[in-house]
């Protein structure tokens, strides 16, 4: 979730107005319902922010620690949610480890390193920035390398509080042929890291030539895999394996309204 939607959220929770909430703060209701819907083009100053936390009833520094990810430049943001996600995966091992096994030696080693091996935190979160990697009148991108954007940035990023997978990626939906599921302009994301099955929509990376399309996939035999339009005027297309070199499951759409 944004910052305006975590702000909202918790007020709906509390029941409490804006009218309220610009009395016990000081500032306009509109300047707090811009803030809400995001209108606003940079995150709220500390002194907000801190009195927003008292007036909903935050923890001390939650609002201001989602406005500092807000503020980062978005590869910077992009590196640093990278290796909070490693560290994520990290304690869950660690504690998968501790619950399978003698959990001593384990807490020893922990203490002796000044480690953490707790997989709680805070319950706000902002939201991954998930890269858009294709502009709608460029079609899909071709230069996209496993588990990696493409050179350069990205042109657009979504947010997405739902992601664990640091290396989630979006595309615009390009054309009718996934129709009348996925409409041209709606946003897909896709987890390299979401196990494919038979029937999945997925993104598909092929070679000699390269080539990149949004299709269902399903595999015929070991050497057959065939791409299928939901759309029923587009026929499918039969793939040797061999040239599929990427497969990456859809997990969420974003469409238009």
């Amino acid at each position: 979730m944004s910052l305006g939607q975590i702000i909202r959220k918790r007020r709906h929770e509390l029941g409490i107005t804006l009218d309220e909430v610009s009395s016990k703060t000081g500032f306009s209701k509109p300047y707090l319902s811009t803030i809400e819907t995001g209108k606003v083009k940079n995150p709220p100053g500390d002194q907000l922010l801190r009195k927003l936390e008292e007036a909903l009833q935050f923890e001390p520094g939650t609002l201001r620690h989602v406005a500092n990810l807000d503020r980062m430049p978005a590869d910077v943001r992009q590196r640093f949610e990278s290796s909070e996600a490693e560290n994520q995966r990290w304690r869950k091992l660690v504690q998968t480890l501790k619950t399978k096994n003698d959990g001593g030696k384990i807490d020893e080693l922990i203490a002796e390193n000044d480690l953490k091996s707790d997989v709680a935190g805070t319950s706000v979160k902002p939201g991954r920035l998930i890269p858009v990697i294709n502009r709608v009148a460029a079609g899909y991108p071709v230069d996209f390398d496993d588990l990696e954007y493409p050179a350069g940035f990205a042109d657009d990023y979504v947010r997405c509080p739902d992601i664990d997978d640091p290396h989630a990626f979006a595309v615009r939906v390009i054309g009718d042929s996934m129709e009348a599921k996925f409409f041209e302009g709606d946003i897909v994301i896709f987890s390299p890291a979401a196990e494919v099955r038979n029937g999945d929509d997925c993104f598909v990376r092929l070679a000699m030539p390269h080539e990149t399309t949004f299709k269902r996939v399903f595999f015929e035999t070991e050497q057959k895999v065939r791409l299928q339009p939901r759309n029923e005027k587009y026929a499918p297309l039969i793939m040797e394996g061999s040239r599929i070199n990427g497969v990456y499951r859809a997990v969420i759409k974003y469409e238009r309204l």
